[in-house]
This record gives C-alpha cells, structure tokens and sequence, in this order.
C-alpha cells in the first residue's frame, strides 16, 4: 500500500530562486538514513534556446551555458550527500527554436542534452513540427540532406499516448524504467491532445493522439505489474500555481484527481508557466521554459516497498549572477554561432521603435500587424493572416538583423495565396473563438469590430477593407495566410475551402524582403485594425 503523507510543508521566495513545496516526511526521526535519496533535475520547453538570454527581476538568466552549469552543480552537490540523479525533460526541446538551433535542424540541442547526460525526455507539440520521419531522426539519427548525418540522442524518448493509427502500437515506448541503487522508477510520458489543432496537419498524419489519462493509467498497470511502485508522469500539458503552491490549475491538475495514486510525481509543461504544488497527494511541478530555470526534485524510496515515501520540489531560476557559465557548453554553443554568423549577424534594416508582440485588448499588435503586412505585399494579395503563436520574439528599436527576423517567425512556414469570398472571410474571423482558447488573428487589409458578449459564431459586427469599405459577402478577395492555417491550423478550417491556391516564399524570407524594401528606418503600424465592444 502506498504511504499517505499527511500535511504540506510551505517555504518560499518570492523571486522564484528557492520556491519549495513538500511533502511531509514519514514520522521516523532516521527516515534519511532508512530510505534512498533520489535527485530528479527537469526542464520543459527548452525550444532550442541555446544562446538566448531573458530577464527576471532585472537579472540575466538562461542560456545553455549557464543551465549546464547550475545542472552540474546541482548533480555533484547531491553526489556528495550520497544521492543519484536524474535528468528529464518535457517535451517541446526543439521547435521554435533560436536560429543557432534552428538552422542546424536542431541537432545542436539534442547534442547538448547528450552533453548533459539526459536521462529520459517525452515529446511535445513542436517536436512534431517537421514530421515524425524528422522527430525520429533526432532521437534515432539518421541523414539530413542540410546537415548530414547525424548520431541522434543518446537518452531515450518516451511518449504512451501517440499511436500508430495502422498498427495501434505507441510510436515511442510508452515508459522508461530507471534503475538508483537497485530501486526501479518508472517514467511515463505523454502529450497534450491538442498537438493535431496546433501543428501542421500533414506532420501528424498516419498518428493518433489518446486520452493521456487512460494512457497514464494503462501504463502504470504495466509498470506496477512489473514491480515498479515509484512511478513519474511527464506531460507536456498546462499547469501552474502560485508560489507558495495555492491555486493550482490546468490539465495536470486534473490529471491528478484522476491518475492512478502510485503515481507520486506529475511533470507539467506547454504554458511555461511556474507549479510546485501538491495535489491528491502527488507533487507537481513546472519551471518556466527557454532554459531559464529548473526544477529539483528530491525523493525517498522505501527500499522494503520500492515506493516513494517523501517528495519536496524546488523551482530554481538560472540566474547568471554567483555562478561560472560551463565551459565545455560554452564552446559548443561557440562552435554554433560560428556556422551561423554570417546569415545570423547580417543587418537588413532599422526600426525607430520596437516592434512588440503584445497584445491588445482587441488582440491586435504591433509586430502581428507588421508580420501580415510582409506577407500581403509579398504576395499581393487584398487581405493578409497571420496565427498570433507563430510570432515568438519582438524586434527591438535599432539595427534588425536576419537572424532577429527569423527568431520572429522561427517555424519555417510558406506563404500560401487563395481566393475566399467575404462571408467565408467572416466565417474565418468567427472561427477564432472556435478552439478552447481564443486566438486573435492579426491581420492586414482588414479592419473590424468585434462583441465580446455575443454568442460565439455571432461575434464579428463589422467588417470593411483598410480603406473602409464594407466586405461584400458575395465578392472574391485575395487572401495570404501561411500553410499552417491554409491546411486549417489552430482549427481555422475555413481556409482549406480557399480557392485557386498559389504558394509563396518561406514567411521569415517574405519578411526580409519586406523589411529591404524600406527606404526610412521602420515605425511600429499603429494598433486600429480590430476593436472590441
């Protein structure tokens, strides 16, 4: 029988350096010395971020570098107290990754992973951004026509709720089985079931995405029959909580209600947000995302029951003050750039303010009204979309260079031109409020208003073209989106009814071009093409 843990001990800081939440220890006064310390070192969404830094409380923090550092410090601190540790990450490593990542195919992030010697990692959304041939050829290796061949992970991947849809079978092992000091811990990874609505359709075809907690469930069945009883769930799925760990919420959550209880600890991912909380007796956590903090987890086993008897969490922020960034990554990274720079570093044009991606009350923005201006008159075409999550960095007043343009628009994606009338123009700006969350298009050649109190399919009050004219349902406009939507992405499917398709250059290319185009350096468009009532 699993040991219940009856009370919650809190401490925390508010900055998020050594926020911990755990559970009380069994009542023995030698319970360290009668059970088996167990590190557990996570990351989620690493997306590639290799030689990308942010900013917490006015510090530096992220950056390969300095996570391998903090990761090192961490495992040889709990070597010295006698304690094993193991590395994992939840999914979304790679995909809208920096272009150091992202123009090698992101082979430089799984190569750091092997560099710091992970132990098990699920995948997430964006690892099937190109294909599950390509996902396969990251973790397996295999040749790339850019970048050759490559020797692929050397830690194994897990995933129990993607299956072949002609087999029936996990297209990963559903678990990965960890040996410390004779104790066997179970790891089960699986993914959101919203990977089909936000990835391009054809990079999922022939796969099915189950329920994750029936195949949770299925899979501890498995492992306990197999004598495992210390059991870890990874799951790039949303979470969070306040700091001191009240107010959980998110799918995670509610897996724990539901999850088998010898399950002891649930890792969250996909919202990049912070969790160290307890629920239904299990621990949960999530560290941010981009490298710019990590989670440690610290277990104890009871050698009788192989069960874990205690676990406590601690959310720790990669700061770069007080630490030595890790040489032997540094020089990697270096090594990187270094293929890059030339493309990377070129300067393509100026910008007299910044371009942000923030948006509005309307959900307009200023880089989103920007992005789909680019692709308008790249294409040229009456009206332009663009899907607000494919914008993942700002561009700052000053110098832009290529490579902030691709780190902009880092998926790759081609334009695509179509014909749609003005009714089905419509029916695709109703449709964003269609999915589980509202996604605001942004948009050019457009302007509109919109209720928020109105049913759902029955929001979009106006509609005229950008010098005014009302959108005539009847008439046939030419319309740019990129083919993640055109092919009905974020579950805009009233674009694949687009007619006459003409396809275009890749959207960062497209975006270039634009900005060359530029005699004056760029001022940020002015926020009036949506508003909300």
């Amino acid at each position: 029988m699993k040991k219940v843990i009856p009370a919650l001990l809190l401490s925390f800081s508010l900055l998020g350096t050594t926020v911990s939440v755990s559970a009380a220890p069994p009542e023995h006064s030698n319970y360290k010395e009668r059970y088996i310390p167990v590190q557990l070192l996570g990351m989620n969404d690493f997306h590639g971020q290799l030689d990308v830094y942010g900013t917490v409380a006015g510090k530096k923090v992220g950056g390969a570098e300095y996570l391998a550092a903090y990761l090192k410090e961490y495992e040889a601190d709990a070597k010295r107290n006698n304690t094993d540790t193991l590395k994992v990450h939840v999914g979304d490593a790679i995909g809208a990754s920096a272009p150091t990542s992202a123009l090698l195919q992101d082979e430089p992030t799984i190569e750091l992973f092997n560099e710091l010697d992970m132990d098990v990692a699920t995948v997430g959304n964006h690892e099937f951004d190109e294909g599950i041939e390509e996902m396969m050829r990251l973790i397996n290796g295999g040749e790339h026509e850019a970048t050759g061949y490559f020797e692929g992970a050397n830690f194994p991947f897990t995933v129990a709720n993607v299956m072949n849809e002609e087999t029936g079978e996990p297209i990963l092992p559903p678990y990965v089985i960890k040996k410390v000091n004779g104790m066997p811990i179970g790891f089960i990874g699986v993914v959101t079931t919203e990977t089909p609505n936000i990835v391009v359709p054809s990079a999922v075809e022939g796969i099915e995405f189950t329920d994750e907690v029936e195949a949770i469930n299925k899979t501890a069945a498995e492992l306990k029959d197999k004598g495992v009883q210390s059991i870890v769930v990874l799951a790039h799925n949303p979470v969070l909580s306040d700091q001191d760990g009240s107010n959980p919420s998110g799918d995670v959550v509610e897996f724990a209600n539901e999850v088998d209880d010898e399950i002891d600890v649930i890792y969250g991912a996909h919202n990049h947000s912070y969790a160290n909380t307890i629920v239904d007796n299990k621990l949960i956590v999530q560290s941010y995302a981009n490298g710019t903090a990590f989670s440690d987890v610290d277990l104890m086993i009871d050698p009788k029951t192989k069960d874990i008897v205690h676990k406590e969490a601690e959310i720790v922020t990669t700061y770069h003050e007080g630490i030595e960034p890790d040489t032997e990554v540094k020089e990697m990274v270096d090594s990187y750039k270094a293929k890059v720079a030339p493309l990377v570093n070129e300067v393509i044009g100026e910008a007299t303010d910044p371009l942000t991606r923030k948006q509005d009350d309307s959900g307009e923005s200023a880089l989103g009204n920007f992005t789909a201006d680019s692709q308008r008159a790249v294409m040229g075409t009456d009206i332009a979309f663009m899907n607000p999550g494919g914008i993942r960095a700002d561009l700052d007043a000053g110098d832009i260079t290529w490579g902030e343009v691709y780190t902009t628009s880092p998926f790759g994606n081609s334009l695509v031109s179509m014909e749609l009338t003005g009714e089905q123009i419509k029916s695709v700006l109703e449709q964003q409020w269609s999915g589980s969350y509202q996604r605001i298009l942004q948009i050019s050649g457009l302007q509109y208003t919109w209720d928020q109190n109105a049913p759902i399919g029955e929001r979009i009050v106006e509609i005229t073209d950008d010098e005014g004219n009302p959108i005539n349902p009847d008439q046939t406009y030419t319309v740019t989106a990129n083919n993640y939507l055109a092919t009905g992405g974020d579950g805009f499917t009233v674009f694949k009814e687009g007619k006459n398709p003409v396809n275009g250059p890749v959207d960062y290319e497209a975006m270039v071009e634009y900005i060359k185009s530029f005699e004056e350096p760029i001022q940020a468009p002015a926020l009036d093409r949506i508003d909300v009532q």
